[in-house]
């Protein structure tokens, strides 16, 4: 007889749900496929974490707060920041991509988070706002402007890969001078 094991069937309807969702956005992605990926069953993907939106949120908060402890904010290494906040998409495409459906699903309508959401940014706003105060980053744009600006630098390449392709080249060289150009970007954007 096999022993249950709710944690890590948890954690496989987790990661299931998370290739699910980032391929499929909320509203194509079947309980169905993620149950069956997980090898789990369908009940204990509805016992363990509500209906599918809800799932959808879990799995998106879980991911944003993964890649927060990941890559802090560096108000003192803008470019560094940028760097592996650029090398943490590259290695976890599925981050971006579930903002990106959560978006489209979304739109401008309440985020069922929301006021988490808010309260992770705060932090990384403030964050920011501490390095203005401090002298080592520009106070020209306010700080919530600014981290939209320089996370938007450092992910669009990899939201639109077809553009980066397009637009940059396809070598290795094309993929490290459109870096450089990403830092340089974002190092005008906080210079003093």
């Amino acid at each position: 007889m096999a022993v249950r094991d709710p944690e890590a069937t948890r954690a496989r309807i987790f990661e299931a749900a998370v290739a699910e969702f980032a391929a499929h956005g909320i509203a194509g992605a079947r309980i169905d496929r993620i149950a069956a990926a997980a090898r789990a069953n369908k009940q204990l993907i509805y016992a363990y974490f509500g209906n599918k939106a809800d799932l959808f949120t879990k799995v998106l908060g879980k991911v944003m707060l993964d890649l927060a402890a990941a890559v802090p904010v560096d108000p003192d290494d803008i470019e560094g920041w940028i760097d592996r906040l650029m090398d943490y998409h590259e290695a976890h495409p599925e981050v971006l991509r579930l903002l990106f459906w959560e978006g489209l699903e979304y739109g401008t309508t309440d985020l069922p988070d929301e006021a988490e959401r808010q309260e992770h940014y705060r932090r990384k706003v403030a964050t920011l706002q501490d390095g203005q105060a401090r002298g080592v980053i520009s106070d020209a744009i306010p700080p919530r402007d600014l981290l939209l600006l320089l996370t938007a630098l450092a992910n669009w390449a990899v939201v639109v890969p077809q553009m980066r392709r397009i637009l940059a080249g396809t070598d290795d060289t094309d993929r490290d001078r459109l870096r450089t150009s990403i830092k340089e970007a974002a190092r005008r954007l906080v210079a003093k």
